[in-house]
């Protein structure tokens, strides 16, 4: 997200009045290995992740190497210390791109903040936030975004709008990477109106349907 200071003019040029916001996801992962520290590192260098299938199976979900200071680099290499094996605990025939590799049992949880998932499910963009006690690694799932009651009410609410709106061809397919519908995509700004719309007041805009 791009956010500018309210009173400040638009200008073709760097200028502080501006930010740019990234809004990241945050979860737990098992920490099933790590590797070997590079340069002037000590402990170890990154994090092997991975979350559990419903059907019990740990599946590798990419690295984490950033996070962490002098002291937690001690601390979480210490514990991983304690649970250390010759056997990796991942699904049998999982690749991971690294060839020093210390695998663990996997009983320590990691609280992690990422950019995203990729489409192999591998995190991007880590970033170590601590160790968490209180979680037991076999609970450990690939979480999923969920609507609030109150979006969800909305949303429910908006099927006889939608309804009464001249859109043809609701059903039809127009972004093939995600099976997205012209009825959904039509759904989602009317559901999200409200919270646009005192924004858009005195503004001009344009909208350019391109699929």
């Amino acid at each position: 997200m791009i956010a500018k200071r309210k009173e400040a003019p638009y200008v073709s040029q760097r200028s502080d009045n501006w930010l740019k916001l990234k809004c990241s996801l945050r979860q737990e992962f098992v920490i099933a290995g790590y590797t070997a520290p590079q340069g002037s590192r000590s402990g170890f260098g990154s994090l092997l992740l991975g979350v559990y299938d419903d059907d019990g199976t740990l599946r590798y979900s990419g690295n984490v190497g950033t996070g962490f200071n002098a002291q937690s680099l001690t601390s979480v290499h210490q514990a991983m210390q304690a649970c250390e094996t010759s056997k990796s605990p991942f699904a049998a025939g999982t690749r991971v791109p690294h060839r020093q590799v210390q695998w663990l049992k996997p009983r320590l949880v990691a609280e992690v903040a990422f950019a995203g998932w990729t489409r192999g499910g591998h995190v991007r963009h880590a970033v170590f936030h601590g160790l968490r006690r209180d979680k037991p690694a076999k609970q450990i799932r690939r979480e999923t975004s969920l609507l609030t009651e109150t979006a969800m009410a909305r949303a429910s609410s908006l099927t006889p709008l939608l309804d009464q709106q001249n859109i043809t061809n609701a059903h039809r397919v127009i972004d093939p990477s995600t099976k997205t519908t012209k009825g959904e995509l039509v759904r989602y700004y009317a559901l999200v109106a409200p919270l646009i719309m005192p924004h858009l007041a005195g503004r001009p805009v344009s909208f350019l349907r391109a699929p």
